[in-house]
Protein backbone atom coordinates (compact mmCIF):
# COMPACT_ATOMS: atom_id res chain seq x y z
CA UNK A 1 0.00 0.00 0.00
CA UNK A 2 1.37 3.41 -0.99
CA UNK A 3 1.79 6.27 1.50
CA UNK A 4 -1.16 8.07 -0.05
CA UNK A 5 -3.36 5.00 0.26
CA UNK A 6 -2.24 4.51 3.87
CA UNK A 7 -3.08 8.11 4.78
CA UNK A 8 -6.49 7.87 3.09
CA UNK A 9 -7.24 4.61 4.94
CA UNK A 10 -6.38 6.26 8.27
CA UNK A 11 -8.57 9.27 7.49
CA UNK A 12 -11.46 6.98 6.54
CA UNK A 13 -11.05 5.04 9.77
CA UNK A 14 -11.24 8.22 11.82
CA UNK A 15 -14.15 9.83 10.01
CA UNK A 16 -17.56 8.33 9.26
CA UNK A 17 -18.04 10.76 6.36
CA UNK A 18 -17.81 9.59 2.78
CA UNK A 19 -17.92 11.59 -0.43
CA UNK A 20 -21.22 10.28 -1.79
CA UNK A 21 -22.90 12.99 -3.87
CA UNK A 22 -26.68 13.16 -3.68
CA UNK A 23 -28.06 11.73 -6.95
CA UNK A 24 -30.01 14.32 -8.98
CA UNK A 25 -33.67 13.53 -9.57
CA UNK A 26 -33.20 12.22 -13.14
CA UNK A 27 -30.56 9.80 -11.79
CA UNK A 28 -32.64 8.46 -8.92
CA UNK A 29 -33.59 4.84 -9.36
CA UNK A 30 -37.35 4.30 -8.96
CA UNK A 31 -38.00 1.89 -6.11
CA UNK A 32 -41.53 0.77 -6.92
CA UNK A 33 -40.34 -2.52 -8.43
CA UNK A 34 -38.34 -3.42 -5.30
CA UNK A 35 -41.02 -2.39 -2.80
CA UNK A 36 -43.02 -5.60 -2.56
CA UNK A 37 -46.60 -4.77 -1.55
CA UNK A 38 -47.16 -8.41 -0.65
CA UNK A 39 -44.11 -8.51 1.59
CA UNK A 40 -44.97 -5.25 3.35
CA UNK A 41 -48.54 -6.41 3.94
CA UNK A 42 -47.41 -9.81 5.25
CA UNK A 43 -44.91 -8.20 7.62
CA UNK A 44 -47.58 -5.80 8.84
CA UNK A 45 -50.01 -8.66 9.46
CA UNK A 46 -47.41 -10.47 11.55
CA UNK A 47 -46.59 -7.29 13.45
CA UNK A 48 -50.25 -6.74 14.30
CA UNK A 49 -50.37 -10.21 15.86
CA UNK A 50 -47.56 -9.43 18.33
CA UNK A 51 -49.06 -8.85 21.75
CA UNK A 52 -48.19 -5.47 23.27
CA UNK A 53 -49.30 -6.66 26.70
CA UNK A 54 -51.68 -3.72 27.07
CA UNK A 55 -48.81 -1.20 27.26
CA UNK A 56 -49.02 2.21 25.55
CA UNK A 57 -46.47 4.99 25.26
CA UNK A 58 -47.96 8.14 26.80
CA UNK A 59 -45.12 10.56 26.09
CA UNK A 60 -41.60 11.50 27.06
CA UNK A 61 -40.40 10.75 30.57
CA UNK A 62 -39.93 14.47 31.07
CA UNK A 63 -43.55 15.21 30.15
CA UNK A 64 -44.67 14.12 33.61
CA UNK A 65 -43.45 16.74 36.09
CA UNK A 66 -43.05 16.42 39.83
CA UNK A 67 -45.61 18.13 42.02
CA UNK A 68 -48.65 18.04 39.74
CA UNK A 69 -50.55 15.71 37.43
CA UNK A 70 -51.11 15.68 33.69
CA UNK A 71 -53.72 13.82 31.64
CA UNK A 72 -53.61 11.99 28.34
CA UNK A 73 -56.25 10.43 26.11
CA UNK A 74 -55.23 6.85 25.31
CA UNK A 75 -57.42 4.54 23.20
CA UNK A 76 -60.46 6.66 24.04
CA UNK A 77 -59.76 6.67 27.79
CA UNK A 78 -58.71 9.61 29.96
CA UNK A 79 -55.58 8.74 31.92
CA UNK A 80 -54.02 10.81 34.72
CA UNK A 81 -50.25 10.63 35.28
CA UNK A 82 -48.24 11.89 38.24
CA UNK A 83 -45.03 11.28 40.14
CA UNK A 84 -44.82 10.29 43.77
CA UNK A 85 -42.45 12.09 46.11
CA UNK A 86 -39.79 9.48 45.33
CA UNK A 87 -40.12 10.13 41.57
CA UNK A 88 -41.97 6.92 40.70
CA UNK A 89 -44.51 7.23 37.89
CA UNK A 90 -48.18 6.64 38.75
CA UNK A 91 -51.23 6.46 36.48
CA UNK A 92 -54.97 6.09 36.92
CA UNK A 93 -58.34 7.10 35.47
CA UNK A 94 -58.42 10.73 34.39
CA UNK A 95 -61.74 11.55 36.10
CA UNK A 96 -62.27 12.01 39.83
CA UNK A 97 -64.81 9.42 41.12
CA UNK A 98 -66.44 12.13 43.28
CA UNK A 99 -67.92 14.46 40.66
CA UNK A 100 -65.99 13.65 37.48
CA UNK A 101 -63.40 16.44 37.59
CA UNK A 102 -60.54 16.08 35.11
CA UNK A 103 -57.38 15.29 37.08
CA UNK A 104 -55.23 17.73 35.13
CA UNK A 105 -52.71 19.99 36.92
CA UNK A 106 -53.70 18.60 40.29
CA UNK A 107 -51.31 18.86 43.25
CA UNK A 108 -49.55 15.72 44.41
CA UNK A 109 -49.05 14.76 48.07
CA UNK A 110 -46.79 11.78 48.71
CA UNK A 111 -48.01 9.15 46.26
CA UNK A 112 -51.56 10.53 45.90
CA UNK A 113 -53.06 13.10 43.57
CA UNK A 114 -55.46 15.69 45.02
CA UNK A 115 -58.53 16.56 42.97
CA UNK A 116 -58.56 20.24 41.98
CA UNK A 117 -62.28 20.67 42.66
CA UNK A 118 -62.59 19.39 46.22
CA UNK A 119 -59.19 18.06 47.29
CA UNK A 120 -60.07 14.36 47.38
CA UNK A 121 -56.85 12.33 47.76
CA UNK A 122 -56.73 9.65 45.09
CA UNK A 123 -54.39 6.69 44.84
CA UNK A 124 -54.60 2.93 44.73
CA UNK A 125 -57.69 1.81 46.66
CA UNK A 126 -58.67 5.27 47.91
CA UNK A 127 -62.38 6.02 47.44
CA UNK A 128 -62.63 3.15 44.97
CA UNK A 129 -59.96 4.67 42.72
CA UNK A 130 -57.82 1.99 41.01
CA UNK A 131 -54.48 2.88 39.47
CA UNK A 132 -53.19 1.59 36.16
CA UNK A 133 -49.73 0.00 36.00
CA UNK A 134 -47.20 2.62 34.88
CA UNK A 135 -43.56 2.46 33.84
CA UNK A 136 -40.83 5.01 33.17
CA UNK A 137 -37.92 3.60 31.14
CA UNK A 138 -35.84 6.77 31.45
CA UNK A 139 -36.75 7.98 27.95
CA UNK A 140 -40.48 7.26 27.59
CA UNK A 141 -43.45 6.99 29.94
CA UNK A 142 -45.85 4.03 29.60
CA UNK A 143 -49.23 3.00 30.96
CA UNK A 144 -50.97 -0.36 30.84
CA UNK A 145 -54.69 -0.41 30.09
CA UNK A 146 -57.16 -3.31 29.82
CA UNK A 147 -57.22 -4.10 26.11
CA UNK A 148 -59.28 -6.68 24.26
CA UNK A 149 -57.14 -9.34 22.62
CA UNK A 150 -53.98 -8.55 24.59
CA UNK A 151 -52.64 -10.51 27.55
CA UNK A 152 -51.37 -8.20 30.33
CA UNK A 153 -47.58 -8.28 30.55
CA UNK A 154 -45.40 -7.27 33.49
CA UNK A 155 -43.80 -4.49 31.45
CA UNK A 156 -43.45 -3.11 27.93
CA UNK A 157 -41.33 -5.06 25.46
CA UNK A 158 -38.34 -2.77 25.16
CA UNK A 159 -35.64 -3.36 22.53
CA UNK A 160 -31.99 -3.47 23.46
CA UNK A 161 -30.81 0.12 23.90
CA UNK A 162 -27.38 1.71 24.21
CA UNK A 163 -26.03 2.33 27.70
CA UNK A 164 -27.77 5.54 28.88
CA UNK A 165 -24.46 6.69 30.36
CA UNK A 166 -22.93 6.85 26.88
CA UNK A 167 -25.95 7.77 24.73
CA UNK A 168 -27.95 10.83 23.74
CA UNK A 169 -31.73 10.41 23.63
CA UNK A 170 -34.15 12.70 21.82
CA UNK A 171 -37.91 12.25 21.35
CA UNK A 172 -40.19 13.59 18.61
CA UNK A 173 -43.97 13.60 19.15
CA UNK A 174 -46.52 14.12 16.37
CA UNK A 175 -50.25 13.69 15.88
CA UNK A 176 -51.85 12.29 12.76
CA UNK A 177 -55.15 11.15 11.30
CA UNK A 178 -54.64 7.43 10.86
CA UNK A 179 -54.42 4.18 12.81
CA UNK A 180 -51.27 2.86 14.53
CA UNK A 181 -50.94 0.19 11.83
CA UNK A 182 -50.43 2.93 9.21
CA UNK A 183 -47.42 4.26 11.12
CA UNK A 184 -45.93 0.76 11.37
CA UNK A 185 -46.62 0.12 7.67
CA UNK A 186 -44.64 3.23 6.76
CA UNK A 187 -41.57 1.96 8.58
CA UNK A 188 -41.98 -1.56 7.13
CA UNK A 189 -41.47 0.03 3.71
CA UNK A 190 -37.82 1.17 3.73
CA UNK A 191 -37.79 1.20 -0.08
CA UNK A 192 -39.57 4.55 -0.15
CA UNK A 193 -36.68 6.21 1.73
CA UNK A 194 -34.22 6.94 -1.07
CA UNK A 195 -36.98 7.98 -3.50
CA UNK A 196 -39.34 9.85 -1.15
CA UNK A 197 -36.63 11.35 1.12
CA UNK A 198 -33.64 11.88 -1.22
CA UNK A 199 -32.49 14.80 0.94
CA UNK A 200 -32.06 12.41 3.90
CA UNK A 201 -31.25 8.96 2.45
CA UNK A 202 -29.45 7.59 -0.58
CA UNK A 203 -27.75 4.42 -1.85
CA UNK A 204 -30.39 2.28 -0.11
CA UNK A 205 -30.51 -1.45 -0.78
CA UNK A 206 -32.32 -4.18 1.15
CA UNK A 207 -30.08 -7.20 1.81
CA UNK A 208 -32.41 -10.09 1.08
CA UNK A 209 -29.82 -12.67 2.16
CA UNK A 210 -29.66 -11.18 5.68
CA UNK A 211 -33.38 -10.39 5.95
CA UNK A 212 -36.18 -12.77 6.83
CA UNK A 213 -39.96 -12.66 7.25
CA UNK A 214 -39.72 -10.67 10.50
CA UNK A 215 -36.54 -8.63 10.00
CA UNK A 216 -35.43 -6.30 7.26
CA UNK A 217 -31.71 -5.60 6.91
CA UNK A 218 -30.54 -2.80 4.65
CA UNK A 219 -27.55 -0.70 3.70
CA UNK A 220 -28.22 3.02 3.48
CA UNK A 221 -26.38 6.32 3.50
CA UNK A 222 -27.64 9.08 5.78
CA UNK A 223 -27.12 12.31 3.90
CA UNK A 224 -25.19 15.26 5.33
CA UNK A 225 -25.84 17.75 2.57
CA UNK A 226 -25.46 17.20 -1.16
CA UNK A 227 -21.87 15.94 -1.07
CA UNK A 228 -21.26 13.88 2.05
CA UNK A 229 -22.99 10.91 3.59
CA UNK A 230 -22.60 8.37 6.39
CA UNK A 231 -23.12 4.76 5.22
CA UNK A 232 -24.52 2.30 7.76
CA UNK A 233 -26.16 -1.12 7.95
CA UNK A 234 -29.50 -1.18 9.80
CA UNK A 235 -32.34 -3.52 10.66
CA UNK A 236 -36.08 -3.02 11.20
CA UNK A 237 -38.03 -5.23 13.62
CA UNK A 238 -41.44 -5.05 15.33
CA UNK A 239 -41.39 -6.16 18.98
CA UNK A 240 -45.14 -5.53 19.32
CA UNK A 241 -48.13 -4.35 17.31
CA UNK A 242 -47.57 -0.63 18.03
CA UNK A 243 -43.78 -0.42 17.81
CA UNK A 244 -41.09 -0.72 15.16
CA UNK A 245 -37.38 -0.38 15.91
CA UNK A 246 -34.48 0.52 13.64
CA UNK A 247 -31.09 -0.62 14.97
CA UNK A 248 -27.72 0.40 13.52
CA UNK A 249 -25.86 -2.89 13.02
CA UNK A 250 -22.64 -1.60 11.49
CA UNK A 251 -21.02 1.69 10.63
CA UNK A 252 -21.14 4.97 12.51
CA UNK A 253 -23.32 4.77 15.60
CA UNK A 254 -23.41 0.96 15.84
CA UNK A 255 -25.90 0.02 18.55
CA UNK A 256 -27.98 3.19 18.17
CA UNK A 257 -31.74 2.70 17.90
CA UNK A 258 -34.74 4.62 16.62
CA UNK A 259 -37.96 3.44 18.28
CA UNK A 260 -41.20 4.42 16.57
CA UNK A 261 -44.25 4.01 18.82
CA UNK A 262 -47.84 4.54 17.66
CA UNK A 263 -50.46 5.25 20.34
CA UNK A 264 -54.16 5.44 19.45
CA UNK A 265 -56.01 8.37 20.99
CA UNK A 266 -59.56 7.84 19.80
CA UNK A 267 -61.57 9.36 16.95
CA UNK A 268 -62.30 12.88 15.71
CA UNK A 269 -65.71 14.38 14.91
CA UNK A 270 -65.78 12.54 11.59
CA UNK A 271 -65.10 9.22 13.27
CA UNK A 272 -61.56 9.09 11.90
CA UNK A 273 -58.82 7.53 14.01
CA UNK A 274 -56.25 9.82 15.63
CA UNK A 275 -52.83 8.44 16.49
CA UNK A 276 -49.91 9.97 18.36
CA UNK A 277 -46.47 9.10 17.03
CA UNK A 278 -43.65 9.03 19.58
CA UNK A 279 -40.22 8.47 18.04
CA UNK A 280 -37.24 8.04 20.34
CA UNK A 281 -33.76 8.32 18.85
CA UNK A 282 -31.16 6.89 21.22
CA UNK A 283 -27.75 7.47 19.69
CA UNK A 284 -24.31 6.26 20.69
CA UNK A 285 -20.83 6.22 19.18
CA UNK A 286 -17.34 5.10 20.10
CA UNK A 287 -15.85 8.23 18.56
CA UNK A 288 -14.15 10.82 20.75
CA UNK A 289 -16.17 13.61 19.14
CA UNK A 290 -19.42 12.02 20.29
CA UNK A 291 -18.13 11.56 23.83
CA UNK A 292 -17.12 15.22 23.94
CA UNK A 293 -20.57 16.16 22.64
CA UNK A 294 -22.54 14.30 25.34
CA UNK A 295 -22.25 17.08 27.97
CA UNK A 296 -23.97 19.35 25.43
CA UNK A 297 -26.82 16.87 24.83
CA UNK A 298 -29.47 19.48 25.59
CA UNK A 299 -28.21 21.46 22.59
CA UNK A 300 -28.09 18.39 20.34
CA UNK A 301 -31.60 17.09 21.11
CA UNK A 302 -33.48 19.91 19.32
CA UNK A 303 -31.47 19.22 16.16
CA UNK A 304 -32.35 15.51 16.27
CA UNK A 305 -36.03 16.33 16.89
CA UNK A 306 -36.05 18.81 14.01
CA UNK A 307 -34.62 16.16 11.67
CA UNK A 308 -37.28 13.64 12.74
CA UNK A 309 -40.01 16.24 12.30
CA UNK A 310 -38.81 16.96 8.77
CA UNK A 311 -38.99 13.30 7.78
CA UNK A 312 -42.40 12.86 9.35
CA UNK A 313 -43.82 15.78 7.41
CA UNK A 314 -43.48 13.49 4.41
CA UNK A 315 -44.26 10.23 6.20
CA UNK A 316 -47.35 11.64 7.87
CA UNK A 317 -48.78 12.18 4.40
CA UNK A 318 -47.86 8.55 3.58
CA UNK A 319 -49.63 7.18 6.69
CA UNK A 320 -52.68 9.45 6.44
CA UNK A 321 -53.11 8.81 2.73
CA UNK A 322 -52.93 5.06 3.32
CA UNK A 323 -55.67 5.39 5.95
CA UNK A 324 -57.84 7.59 3.72
CA UNK A 325 -57.63 5.11 0.85
CA UNK A 326 -58.58 2.27 3.17
CA UNK A 327 -61.55 4.21 4.54
CA UNK A 328 -62.81 4.99 1.05
CA UNK A 329 -62.71 8.74 1.70
CA UNK A 330 -61.31 9.71 -1.68
CA UNK A 331 -63.86 11.49 -3.82
CA UNK A 332 -66.28 11.68 -0.89
CA UNK A 333 -65.35 15.21 0.13
CA UNK A 334 -63.64 13.96 3.32
CA UNK A 335 -60.11 13.76 1.98
CA UNK A 336 -58.25 16.61 3.71
CA UNK A 337 -55.12 16.41 1.63
CA UNK A 338 -56.59 18.30 -1.32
Amino acid sequence: MSLKETVLAQVRARSPLRVMPEPPLPALTPTWADASVRRISAALDRAQQRDAGGWYVVGRSGDVPSGESITRLIAGREVALWRAADGRLHAGPGACPHMGALLERCPVAGDTVLCRWHGMALGEGRHGYREHPAYDDGVLAWVQLPTDGETPASGPRLPQRPDPETAIAAVYVGRMRCEPADVIANRLDPWHGAWFHPYAFSHLTVDESASDADRLVLDVTFRLGRTFGVPVRASFETPDSRTIVMTILDGEGTGSVVETHATPLGTDRDGAAITVLTEATIATSERLGFRLLRPAARLVRPLVVRTAAGLWRDDQDYAERRYAVRRGELGSGKDRRG
